[in-house]
């Protein structure tokens, strides 16, 4: 059986939040779903890493000399967004590029924690998600992207990612299914570590935490 972590992508609040330098509103849509994925993790007890894109203040970034300015060390910009829990046992790894594994310890993480399968979500699909996957992809990491928790600013260029991904790099599905699924192979929540999330919730029914929406996001076709 596979051991998991989930990967959240910089979902900081200069992307997520409507006064971000950032800001894109498929990002706010996409935030319950994630919080419910990490509730979920929380609860079974596995792993939690939060990639956070962050520029150090003051400093010379090649990437600064064709983006905004953006996820500046100090501004809050690069903060992770309220919405979501981070526990005290969670990684957070601080990044520069697209990859959430180059030039950070996430590899090295991982493998300490005998983690063979990783789960993504955050944004944006065309760039980090992407990026992320495909390293891990690289690192024989087995890859999971749920697609009601990805997003960028075009559903059109979202789905073209999502299927080349689903057919290249890895497996994409929606979180609802990857939580059923995850939990009947692994019995986690019923092996009596109780069904609640770490922020005091129960979970529904036992097995999962409460679905924020009747339905996926709009812009984000499950491919």
């Amino acid at each position: 059986m596979s051991k998991n972590a989930l990967l959240v992508v910089d979902m900081v609040k200069d992307f997520t939040d409507p006064e971000g330098l950032t800001f894109y509103p498929q990002n706010r849509v996409i935030l319950p779903f994630i919080k419910r994925v990490i509730d979920y993790f929380h609860a079974t007890g596995q792993l939690v890493v939060f990639l956070r894109h962050s520029y150090r203040a003051g400093k010379f970034d090649r990437n600064l000399e064709t983006m905004r300015p953006t996820c500046i060390e100090g501004t809050d910009g690069d903060e992770i967004d309220p919405m979501l829990p981070v526990f005290d046992q969670d990684y957070q790894v601080f990044k520069r590029r697209y990859s959430g594994f180059y030039g950070t310890d996430l590899d090295l993480i991982l493998r300490e924690n005998a983690v063979d399968r990783v789960i993504i979500v955050g944004t944006k699909t065309n760039c980090c998600i992407r990026a992320t996957a495909t390293d891990s992809y690289n690192l024989n990491y087995e890859t999971v992207v749920l697609a009601d928790c990805v997003a960028t600013d075009s559903a059109e260029v979202n789905n073209v990612h999502l299927k080349d991904i689903d057919k290249y790099i890895g497996i994409v599905m929606d979180s609802e299914a990857f939580i059923r699924e995850d939990s009947a192979a692994s019995n986690h929540v019923d092996s009596g570590r109780i069904g609640q999330t770490g922020s005091g919730e129960s979970l529904r029914d036992n097995s999962l935490p409460a679905n924020p929406d009747d339905s996926a996001p709009a812009t984000l076709t499950v491919c």
